[in-house]
């Protein structure tokens, strides 16, 4: 298996097309891994959750056992989206900070990732967990130190599941057993805040999607607990624009701006969604938009009562930091069932003789008082991680999955326009120019906004333009961080990850 892996690797591409499946991620080995388990039988849930394992081998200091995520599937039996949200919450330690640690043991959340995996398995798979996990652990083969720990524990989870396909004792055995025993001992060692009954009481909630119409598409994306439904108000936004001629950056990144105002200020683990993607409010921010001026304000808005802006709104920013994780995974098979999945999760610190690296994803709480996203025990962080969806007459055309923090759904808001307004095929569409603006508060220590800023690639265009009408244009060299996109056109799948990214994509 890891000479086939080794070999599949080599031959992989940055694009590709089939009929049967058609996957796209980082690492090639675990790409590979996934379009062999499509192969051999296996369908998309089978197929993601062996990618997912093998990434935290292959990127695994971008996608960490021990850390996120949020998984977005298309089952066509059901003909449904369902969220599968694959975020943990705070310890019940972490009450009372009042600073929120950026790395380490004390910045890690519930380790998530493993539980996701096995109710993607559960829900809409086929094959056990030794069987998604046998690349990832024959990928350590030969390997020393944490990793030669870490295959350790990925075998003990496959003994523990007992030669059968029994999703519930490899969840029993990490959360609630010997290695929740073990996690708990290094972080009263190490002065973490992790603690058993906070991996005891962990469990992956399933949730319905929002979404919103766009030019005919049904665009989904999960809850505030991520910036995902940001992108949604930007399509509420853009859908009355024409993005097909010289104006699309100014209007993208100004409609952004506004969205992404509303983020920082109303998003948090359940708030209340319905009047922020609600057409009324798009109708009253969207004259915010001025053609000629880029804005220069961070400017939220006021759903609760239907206004453009919210008054007194108080400016807020934190001591700041930088991400420096997250993968990538999308996975269509023959039958029509889709995947797209944001995983992600680095520098807290590796537990001890367990091999598990856990993620830092606490930091992207905060702690301002009376604020969705204030840190509380038991809560998600308003995460960056944020996987897209889109369907067309109830079927799936498209789906992405981007690396890059909070430029996660910029890039994705570019990918949907290249698809429903520009037609661009899959392959074009990743590696189509880019630009990005940190307007915004940031998601890793709360950073404060470069109001105004643009960064984009040299190749987009007319630079000046943009200069005139008020934007700060920095030119950055690409990649434009990290995106996959998958297309299914009738029975053509094509998946496209951006070759400047590293990253891949393989289809039979």
């Amino acid at each position: 298996m890891l000479l086939l892996l080794a070999l599949l690797a080599q031959d992989l591409g940055w694009s590709a097309e089939g009929t049967k499946g058609a996957v796209a991620g980082g690492g090639a080995p675990a790409v590979a891994a996934s379009l062999d388990a499509l192969k051999s039988g296996g369908n998309a849930a089978d197929a993601a959750a062996t990618m997912l394992l093998a990434l935290t081998v292959t990127d695994w200091d971008q996608f960490c056992f021990g850390g996120e995520v949020p998984i977005l599937v298309y089952s066509a039996k059901t003909k449904d989206v369902e969220v599968i949200a694959g975020c943990g919450v705070a310890p019940a330690l972490a009450l009372g900070l009042d600073e929120l640690p950026g790395r380490g043991l004390r910045s890690t959340l519930v380790p998530a990732a493993l539980d996701a995996i096995l109710t993607l398995l559960e829900r809409h798979g086929t094959r056990s967990f030794a069987d998604c996990a046998a690349p990832a652990i024959r990928l350590l083969d030969g390997q020393a130190g944490w990793r030669a720990d870490f295959q350790r524990t990925l075998k003990r989870l496959v003994e523990a599941e007992g030669g059968t396909r029994n999703l519930k004792a490899v969840a029993d055995y990490f959360y609630r057993g010997p290695i929740a025993k073990e996690i708990d001992a290094w972080m009263r060692g190490h002065d973490g805040l992790l603690r058993a009954e906070d991996l005891a009481a962990h469990v992956t909630r399933v949730e319905k999607p929002l979404s919103v119409d766009y030019r005919g598409h049904t665009v989904y994306k999960c809850g505030p607990w991520t910036q995902g439904p940001y992108l949604l108000q930007t399509l509420r936004l853009l859908e009355g624009c024409d993005l097909k001629g010289p104006d699309q950056v100014h209007l993208a990144v100004e409609a952004m701006k506004l969205a992404l105002a509303d983020r920082d200020v109303h998003y948090g683990d359940g708030a209340r969604m319905d009047r922020l993607l609600s057409k009324e409010y798009a109708d009253v921010r969207r004259p915010l938009i001025d053609l000629k001026k880029a804005s220069l304000l961070q400017r939220p808005g006021d759903p609760a009562n239907l206004k453009a802006l919210l008054p007194e709104s108080e400016a807020r920013a934190g001591l700041g930091g930088r991400p420096n994780d997250t993968t990538t995974c999308l996975v269509a098979d023959g039958a029509g069932n889709v995947i797209a999945a944001t995983p992600s999760g680095w520098s807290g610190d590796v537990c001890g003789p367990t091999g598990v690296w856990l993620g830092s994803r606490l930091q992207s709480f905060n702690t301002w008082k009376g604020h969705p996203n204030a840190i509380a025990a038991g809560k998600r962080p308003r995460i960056t991680l944020t996987p897209t969806l889109v369907l067309k007459d109830g079927k799936p055309v498209l789906a992405v999955s981007v690396a890059g923090g909070d430029a996660q759904d910029q890039v994705a808001l570019q990918l949907i326009i290249n698809h429903v307004d520009l037609g661009l095929k899959a392959d074009a569409s990743v590696t189509a120019p880019r630009y990005q603006t940190h307007h915004y508060v940031g998601s890793f220590g709360q950073s404060a906004p470069l109001l105004g800023s643009l960064f984009i690639e040299p190749k987009a265009g007319d630079l000046q333009d943009l200069r005139d009408r008020g934007h700060d244009v920095t030119q950055v060299r690409p990649p434009v961080w990290w995106p996959c996109v998958l297309t299914i056109d009738g029975p053509r799948l094509h998946a496209a990850g951006d070759p400047a990214a590293k990253r891949h994509a393989a289809a039979w």
